[in-house]
């Protein structure tokens, strides 16, 4: 092997007769490096991406959510003390979900209205974590309590009503009584006690807040919830489906547990087809760097046919040939794939740090370009890289160890 790489450095370090083919190795190397940056920062931007949706999505939703087969739970509390027991479980807590109308002096909106428990819900959903203005605990504990319920808004439901803390707005329900007038709506008044932001529009946009009990009442139902919001560990988030299974195992058959990963499963299954589809598009940059070295080792053959021919009569095997031409290409190989992994790394730093790229947050989950660099993406981006440019090399190393001595040196 000694033999091979000696005179393959030096024909890689040689001037050929023709400067060109020194050019398209260089420009096979750049394209290399090239290709392994846009690879590296492209698949940062999607595992940050979907990271990013992940934690916003969960920032608002539990990790799993327990519901009754065909209704809803009246014993919840009992029901929740029994999934505290699971083991995984972190936290429970009980929910209540109804769509109403949400107007105030200048503008109206129609809003998701979410009833929680502030005491359990703590553990559970992020919202004191997201609560710009107020506490969670001003649903239960506001100076109004007993006459007026309070109700927390999304930062931008707020800015569309034209509404701060502690002013007053109507809540409107559209199923109300029966009368010999028609239906006639539920309007409830509440004091804004807080303004919550999740980063993601379509939850601050159409989301509130209000205590369970005082939902409860709004909606003339009795001590019933919807379903059982539950937490897990964030080590344990991958295994969600398990605990839920486990969960289903516990409370009986009565039940059902759907993980975060089950319910957001075609959003994930549509990111994980773009991030294929993206590798596969950005891959064909290392593909033409790689037609790049096919036609470059050629020439080189071309060029040095008489040096083979020498080689070969001093007893140089063809697979010994073959060999130096291959190492010739695994060198601009690695070159360009360690430049390469090198600087998509530098590149993704500097957007994680300095944070260039703003994203408007209407349209985004998040202000800023995410970026996560995994590092199985990057060992299968500079594996692909490198064994991408070794079969490039396998033609041309063929096609050298086939000269003929005595047809070149006749």
């Amino acid at each position: 092997m000694m033999f091979e790489w000696f005179i393959g450095l030096r024909y890689l370090r040689a001037k050929h007769r023709h400067g060109f083919i020194s050019l398209i190795s260089l420009i096979s190397v750049g394209g290399i490096t090239v290709g392994v940056i846009a690879l590296i920062v492209v698949l940062a931007v999607f595992s940050g991406f979907t990271d990013g949706l992940r934690d916003q999505i969960l920032g608002v939703n539990s990790h799993i959510i327990v519901q009754r087969l065909g209704g809803s739970i009246k014993d919840y509390e009992l029901t929740r003390d029994r999934l505290l027991t699971v083991s995984g479980v972190a936290g429970a807590t009980p929910y209540l979900y109804a769509q109403t109308l949400l107007s105030s002096t200048s503008s109206g909106n129609g809003v998701v209205l979410r009833g929680i428990d502030p005491e359990t819900a703590k553990n559970v959903i992020s919202l004191p974590k997201q609560m710009i203005k107020g506490t969670v605990d001003d649903l239960v504990n506001g100076p109004d309590t007993g006459t007026i319920p309070n109700i927390i808004l999304g930062k931008n439901l707020a800015s569309d009503l034209r509404v701060q803390v502690d002013d007053k707005v109507k809540l409107i329900s559209p199923s109300g009584p029966l009368t010999p007038m028609g239906i006639i709506p539920k309007i409830k008044t509440c004091r804004i006690s807080g303004i919550f932001e999740t980063g993601m529009f379509e939850y601050d946009s159409t989301l509130a807040y209000m205590s369970i009990t005082e939902v409860q009442r709004f909606l003339g139902v009795e001590d019933i919830v919807h379903g059982i919001e539950v937490a897990v560990q964030r080590s344990d988030l991958n295994i969600a489906d398990r605990i839920a299974a486990r969960i289903t195992e516990k409370i009986g058959p009565g039940f059902i547990a759907k993980d975060w990963m089950m319910m957001n499963r075609n959003l994930y299954a549509a990111f994980k087809l773009e991030k294929i589809g993206m590798f596969i598009a950005v891959a064909l940059i290392i593909l033409v760097a790689a037609l790049n070295i096919i036609s470059a080792l050629v020439m080189v053959v071309m060029e040095k046919s008489k040096d083979i021919a020498i080689l070969k009569s001093m007893g140089a095997t063809s697979q010994a040939i073959m060999r130096i031409f291959f190492l010739q290409g695994m060198v601009i190989a690695v070159a360009g794939t360690t430049l390469g992994v090198a600087g998509g790394l530098g590149l993704c730093e500097l957007l994680s740090r300095y944070k260039f790229i703003e994203l408007p947050s209407n349209v985004y989950p998040m202000t800023t370009l995410p970026i996560k660099v995994l590092p199985l993406d990057v060992t299968i981006i500079a594996v692909s890289s490198i064994v991408i440019t070794l079969l490039a090399t396998l033609y041309p190393s063929w096609k050298a160890s086939t000269v003929q001595p005595a047809e070149v040196l006749s």
